[in-house]
């Protein structure tokens, strides 16, 4: 009889091992993340000559104003 209680303690370790959720939430919040990183660097990509040069003036401007 105890020795039947542990195989089925076994049995029951073992089923959790495959229906933990929690490794699964994990995996899907680094999909997430990696979807937003690799739209984000797309997106710099696509607009980083425009963001320099919007840069480029916004500093040019700042350069030119007299400190009080």
């Amino acid at each position: 009889m105890w020795g039947d209680d542990r195989w089925h303690r076994r049995c029951a370790d073992r089923k959790s091992l495959f229906t933990n959720e929690e490794g699964q939430a994990i995996i899907e919040y680094a999909l997430v993340l990696a979807l937003i990183a690799i739209v984000t660097i797309a997106a710099l990509k696509a607009l980083g000559g425009d963001i320099s040069l919007l840069l480029h003036r916004v500093g040019s401007q700042m350069a030119s104003v007299s400190n009080p």
